[in-house]
């Protein structure tokens, strides 16, 4: 989320976990709960990490491929969204097909679930959070491989290992560290993530770049743009302004 200390003050956020036997397949549930009866709407930028989210709101339950810009989501009056983050390559296992095939989508969650999705939306839309966790867990466990694939195992141990270590910046570099060629790793990827590992390495910079712009501490952004692999300052402020809205520098003054 973009500007997060702004939304703190107009909604609450959760993430609970997911079953134990689910971890190799959902990163974590989320709930956002809002109340801005009497107030203006609120929008709240997102930008979205490699992963494929399953949501639950009135009138809008759905399966959203990875979206490759930011979105906005507007927030009015008072309600609730539940979700499901899919690890990367998490969700391969119950679309059977390549997650690719999504990117950029949203499909009814009766379109991969059948009519047991439908009954799935209404019992976790009835449900207090708690209770919605628990349909969850459930409804999955009973669809889950019991062993998650060794592609789809790799597959999310790169998308992890591009997110923990800022000075991935190259794809064939990534490709070496798995033992892999770049054509094999962009097809790993088009299977089990959705977007290729150049997006997902420049994604992850990002969220690098805004988080550390969102800390409050001073920032180096020359610095920065050279630890995240940019080639010079200017290319990291076009970079982000192109994607978040804004440059480094207003993005900072707004925190």
């Amino acid at each position: 989320m973009l500007n997060p200390g702004a939304g703190q003050e107009k909604f609450r956020f959760s993430a609970p976990d997911a079953a134990t036997a689910l971890r190799p397949y959902v990163a974590h549930y989320w709930i956002v709960v809002w109340d801005l009866r009497g107030q203006d709407p609120y929008e709240q930028q997102v930008l979205p990490y490699p992963a494929i989210n399953m949501t639950f709101k009135p009138g809008r339950c759905r399966i959203a491929g990875v979206p490759r810009g930011r979105f906005t989501e507007v927030l009015h009056d008072a309600g609730r969204v539940f979700g499901v983050r899919f690890q990367p390559g998490g969700f391969q296992p119950f679309l059977g097909a390549p997650v690719s095939s999504i990117t950029d989508r949203f499909l009814a969650i009766e379109d991969v679930f059948g009519p047991s999705g439908r009954a799935l939306a209404e019992a976790v839309l009835a449900a207090d959070d708690d209770t919605a966790v628990a349909v969850m867990d459930e409804f999955l466990t009973a669809r889950a491989p019991q062993q998650p694939e060794s592609a789809a195992q790799l597959a999310a141990a790169i998308v992890a290992r591009t997110a923990a270590e800022p000075g991935i910046t190259r794809v064939d570099d990534l490709a070496r560290a798995f033992d892999l060629t770049v054509r094999q790793l962009q097809r790993l990827f088009a299977d089990y993530v959705g977007v290729g590992p150049k997006w997902v390495i420049r994604r992850h910079r990002l969220h690098e770049a805004a988080a550390r712009a969102t800390a409050g501490t001073r920032l180096d952004l020359g610095a920065l743009a050279a630890e995240l692999g940019y080639s010079d300052q200017a290319h990291l402020t076009r970079d982000f302004a192109s994607m978040i809205g804004v440059p480094p520098s207003q993005y900072i003054q707004a925190q």
